[in-house]
C-alpha cells in the first residue's frame, strides 16, 4: 500500500505494516489492503493478482475482472502488472460516515475456470476535516447578579473524522471573567460549559466578546473557531433548571408515526411573574435532523415529525433551552439522547453476477452457473439472511464468503428432458414478521450430441413388383433425433454390401436427405426374391452418431414368362416304318388294337413365374391335369383314321395368361406291327409315345408316371365316368389321305402347377371340381386307305386332377 501526503517518515512506517497485514490476510484465504482517504489517482494499493496466486499473461484470457458494489470506480487494477491503484477520489466521511471501521469489498473474478477471490480494502481516515461549531457566532445574556462558578452551555464544535483526527481540545481566548470547562474523555456526554471565574459588572462592562478555539488531534493539526457575544444583564438572576437533571435518554422504534410523543420536559424558575415563566426551543438536533423532531415551546412536548431510519442513524442528540419571561431572560439547558430501534423494514437485496449461460448438458456436477450476494440494511436478527432455490432442481446454493452465494450444478442435466430451467432465488431475513425477496434465472441448457437417430422400428417389409420402372420410389426411411439443431439434422446412406457378383449401391439408392429408396434398374423376381439391405441415419453432431434399419425387399412375381414345353424322358426310339413327326411336332404309332384309357402320349411343361402366374393347364385335347397324358377314351377301330393330329395348348394362370402350344401326330397301326416308342420334340413342343397293345404300353411307361397314376386313382375314375358322358361322336372320313375336320373336345381340366426348376418348393395334391375351360382341336387328317369311313374323331380322354403348390 502506498499512502500519497505529509506525513515522512510516518508514512514509510505505516505501509511496511500495512504490507505485513496484506500477507497476513492472503495466508488466512483473504487478500486485505489499505489506503489512506483522499489519495491522488494511481496511487498504489497493491500487487493484488500476486496476492491472488494468478499470473499476468493470464488476467486477460480469463477475463479478470473487479466488481465492488456501489463503488465501482474508486478502485481499478492495472491488467499488464496487476497492480491494484486508486482510481478516483475516495473520501471516508461520505463512504461511511463516522463509522469507526470503513473498507471497500471488492469482487475479484476470473474465468475459465470461474473463480471468486474476496478483497477487503480498509479506508484510512486522515485529517482533512477541522472542527466546526455549529454557528460563528453565539450570544449569551448574562446577568450581573449572576453568581460565581455559574456554568453557562456553550455547544462544542464535530469533527467529521474519526479516531485521535476527531479527538478535540478547546481553547478559550484571555479574559479575566470565564474559563472553560471541557469534559473528561470519559465524560463526553457533558456538554462544553462556561464558567464565570469573575463577579460581572455591568456598568464596568455590558458586553464581552470571547473567542472560542477547537483543535483536533490529527495531524497536522486543523482548528475552528467561534465567537462569544457576552451581554451583561440585570436583575433577573435565577435561570429555569430541568428537573435536576441535564441529560435524558429515549428508546424510539423507527417505525414511530409522526407526532408520536418522544419525551415530555420540564424546567423549573425560583423566580416570580414573568421571571419564572418557561418557554422551550430546540438549540440543536444532530446529525442534521432538524425536520425529525418538534418541541412544543409552552409544555416542553418532543414529538416526531419526520420520518426516522434506524439505517441512516441510529442516535440523534436534541439540545433543548428553557428560556423565562425575566428581563434580562435567563435560560437553562438539557440535552435528549434518542436512540432509534431498528424495525424489520428492510426486505433483502438480492444481486446476480458473472452468469456463465449456457450450460452444456454435459457439464459436470460443481460446475458454477452462476454469482449470487445478498445484503439487508437492517440490523441483528432483521438483517439476518438466508438463501434457498426452487426445490426439485438440478441446481443448488453453495455459500462462499458471508451474504455471497454460488449456484453450482448438483446433478447430470439432459436438455432432452428438460431444455430450460427458470430458477428462483429466494432471500429471507430472520425478522418478525420475516420479509422476503426473490430473483429469477433463467438456465438454458446447450443441446450436446449424446442421442443417436433412431427409427421407429428396427426392420421394415416392403413389397414391389417385378419389372419396376428404373428410378422408382419404393419406400422412405425416417429417423427422428432427440437432439437439437445440427445434431438432429439426418443423412441417410446404404450400408453397402454385395448382392451375388453385385454391389448393393447397383439395385438401390436413399436420398441423404428425405430417406427415400430408389430401385436403380428393374427387379427380376425370378433373379432375385429377396433383397435385404441395411439403412445407416447419422446426424451431424461432433461426433456424429448413426443407427441402422433393415429393409426386406420382396420382389413381387408378374406373369412375364410363358410355359416352355420339356420332352420326357424315354427309352430311345427304334426305326418304325410309316412313322414321322411334321416340323415342331411329335410323331408317334398308336395300335388300332388299344382299348380305352390307354395313354398313347404325354406333355410335360414348365413356367419360369411363381405361383398363381406358374399354374398350366393344358388345351384342347383330353389331358391329364396332373401328368399331361393323352389317353385314349374308347378302343379304336377300322373306322377310326390312320393319322391323328393334336394341337396342345399349354397356358397359365397370370394376368394375362401366357401360352405355348406342342403338336402331337398319332400315327394308327395295325396290331401286328409292333409299335416302339419314340420322341422327337422341337421348338419347345414335348410328346410321349404308346405301345401298340395295352401290356405293352404299360411297361414302357416310365416309372415315375406310374407312381403318378397310382396316387391320383381315385381321381381317375371320376374323370372316365365324366369322360364317358361327355363323348362326342366323330364326322366321317372323308378320305384316307384328305384332310379331315377339326374336333371340338369338351374338357374338364383346370391346369396343374409345375414343378419350377428354379425353385425348391413342397408339392401338395388335391381334387378341384371339373371346368369346361380347356379346349381340343383336332386337324383333319387323310383317312387311310380301305377305310370305310372316317370314324369319331374324339377317340382320346383327359385325365383330371389338380396340383397345388407352395413355396418352401
Amino acid at each position: 500500500m502506498l499512502a500519497s501526503g505529509p506525513g515522512g517518515q510516518g508514512t514509510k512506517h505505516l505501509l511496511l505494516s500495512v504490507l505485513l497485514l496484506a500477507a497476513l490476510e492472503a495466508e488466512s484465504g483473504q487478500v486485505r489492503y489499505s489506503v489512506p482517504e483522499e489519495a491522488k489517482h494511481g496511487t498504489f494499493v497493491g500487487r493484488i493478482a500476486q496476492d491472488l496466486g494468478l499470473e499476468l499473461v493470464e488476467l486477460v484470457p480469463r477475463l479478470f475482472r473487479v466488481a465492488s458494489i456501489g463503488h465501482r470506480d474508486l478502485l481499478e487494477v492495472n491488467l499488464q502488472n496487476g497492480i491494484l491503484f486508486v482510481n478516483s477520489r475516495i473520501d471516508r466521511e461520505e463512504l461511511c460516515g463516522r463509522t469507526l471501521e470503513c473498507s471497500i469489498h471488492l469482487e475479484v473474478i476470473v474465468d475459465r475456470p470461474l473463480q471468486v477471490f474476496h478483497v477487503e480494502v480498509e479506508v484510512k481516515d486522515i485529517n482533512d476535516n477541522p472542527p466546526v461549531f455549529p454557528a460563528p457566532r453565539k450570544k449569551l445574556f448574562i446577568s450581573e447578579t449572576t453568581a460565581l462558578d455559574s456554568h453557562f452551555s456553550l455547544e462544542g464544535a464535530s469533527d467529521a473524522d474519526i479516531g485521535a483526527n476527531a479527538l478535540l481540545t478547546y481553547r478559550l481566548s484571555p479574559n479575566e471573567y470565564f474559563s472553560l470547562e471541557v469534559p473528561t474523555n470519559d465524560d463526553q456526554v457533558k456538554p462544553l460549559q462556561l464558567v464565570l471565574k469573575k463577579p460581572l459588572d455591568r456598568e464596568v462592562a455590558s458586553e464581552l466578546l470571547l473567542v472560542l478555539k477547537a483543535t483536533d488531534g490529527g495531524k497536522p493539526e486543523l482548528t475552528g473557531t467561534t465567537e462569544l457575544h457576552i451581554t451583561v444583564l440585570d436583575v433577573n438572576d435565577n435561570a429555569p433548571v430541568f428537573d435536576k437533571q441535564s441529560e435524558y435518554k429515549v428508546k424510539l422504534t423507527e417505525n414511530a408515526a409522526k407526532e408520536t410523543l418522544v419525551i415530555k420536559l420540564n424546567a423549573t424558575d425560583p423566580d416570580e411573574g414573568v421571571n419564572g415563566e418557561v418557554t422551550y426551543s430546540l438549540m440543536s438536533i444532530k446529525p442534521n435532523g432538524k425536520l425529525l423532531f418538534t418541541l412544543d415551546k409552552n409544555n416542553g412536548e418532543v414529538r416526531v415529525n419526520g420520518t426516522l431510519d434506524y439505517e441512516e442513524n441510529k442516535f440523534y442528540e436534541i439540545e433543548v433551552q428553557a428560556t423565562d419571561k425575566g428581563n434580562p431572560s435567563m435560560a437553562g439547558h438539557c440535552t435528549v439522547w434518542i436512540e432509534i430501534l431498528d424495525a424489520n423494514d428492510n426486505a433483502p437485496e438480492v444481486t446476480i453476477t458473472s452468469l456463465s449461460l449456457p450450460v452444456r448438458e454435459d457439464a459436470q456436477p460443481s460446475t458454477v452457473i452462476a454469482l449470487i450476494s445478498v445484503s439487508d440494511r437492517d440490523s441483528g436478527a432483521n438483517g439476518q439472511v438466508t438463501c434457498s432455490l426452487t426445490p426439485q432442481v438440478p441446481f443448488k446454493l453453495v455459500s462462499t464468503f458471508k451474504n455471497y452465494y454460488s449456484l453450482v450444478l448438483d446433478s447430470a442435466l439432459d436438455r432432452e428432458s428438460v431444455a430450460n430451467y427458470a430458477l428462483v432465488v429466494t432471500a429471507r431475513d430472520g425478522g418478525s414478521p420475516s420479509l422476503s425477496a426473490t430473483a429469477s434465472v433463467s438456465v438454458e441448457v446447450a443441446d450436446v450430441n449424446d442421442n443417436a437417430p433412431a427409427f421407429a422400428q428396427p426392420e421394415y417389409t416392403v413389397f414391389v413388383k417385378e419389372n419396376n420402372p428404373p428410378g422408382c420410389h419404393i419406400f422412405t426411411v425416417s429417423a427422428r433425433d432427440a437432439d437439437a439443431q445440427e445434431n438432429a439434422l439426418v443423412s441417410y446412406s446404404l450400408v453397402e454390401r454385395r448382392v451375388g457378383e453385385r454391389a448393393l449401391s447397383s439395385y438401390v439408392s436413399v436420398h441423404a436427405e428425405s430417406g427415400k429408396v430408389y430401385a436403380l434398374q428393374p427387379l427380376d423376381h425370378e433373379e432375385l426374391e429377396l433383397l435385404q439391405f441395411q439403412v445407416s441415419a447419422r446426424d451431424a453432431g461432433v461426433p456424429p452418431l448413426g443407427s441402422n434399419v433393415t429393409l426386406q425387399v420382396f420382389v413381387l412375381d408378374e406373369n412375364d414368362n410363358a410355359p416352355a414345353l420339356l420332352p420326357l424322358p424315354l427309352p430311345p426310339p427304334l426305326p418304325l416304318p410309316g412313322r414321322a413327326a411334321g416340323g415342331g411336332a411329335l410323331s408317334e404309332p398308336v395300335s388300332r388294337a388299344v382299348g380305352a384309357g390307354h395313354v398313347v402320349a404325354k406333355v410335360r411343361a414348365v413356367d419360369a413365374d411363381s405361383g398363381y402366374n406358374a399354374w398350366l393347364s393344358y388345351d384342347p385335347f383330353r389331358v391329364a391335369l396332373y401328368t399331361g397324358e393323352i389317353s385314349t377314351t374308347r378302343a379304336l377301330d377300322e373306322a377310326d383314321a390312320p393319322r391323328q393330329r393334336l394341337l396342345v395348348l399349354v397356358k397359365d394362370h397370370g394376368e394375362p395368361a401366357l401360352t405355348a402350344t406342342a403338336t402331337v401326330l398319332l400315327s394308327l397301326v395295325e396290331s401286328g406291327q409292333a409299335p416302339r416308342p419314340s420322341s422327337r420334340v422341337l421348338a419347345g413342343g414335348a410328346g410321349a409315345g404308346a405301345g401298340a397293345g395295352a401290356g405293352a404300353a404299360l411297361v414302357d411307361v416310365n416309372v415315375y408316371l406310374i407312381v403318378a397314376i397310382c396316387a391320383v386313382s381315385s381321381l381317375l375314375v371320376l374323370t372316365l365316368l365324366l369322360s364317358t358322358a361327355l363323348r362326342c361322336s366323330a364326322p366321317p372320313s372323308e378320305g384316307a389321305c384328305g384332310p379331315g375336320k377339326p374336333t371340338l373336345v369338351c374338357s374338364s381340366a383346370v391346369g396343374s402347377w409345375s414343378y419350377s426348376q428354379q425353385r425348391r418348393q413342397r408339392v401338395c395334391s388335391g381334387e378341384g371340381p371339373p371346368k369346361a375351360d380347356l379346349m381340343a382341336f383336332s386337324p383333319s387328317v387323310p383317312p387311310a386307305s380301305g377305310s370305310g369311313d372316317s370314324g369319331e374323331q374324339q377317340i382320346f380322354r383327359n385325365e383330371v386332377s389338380t396340383v397345388i403348390l407352395e413355396c418352401i
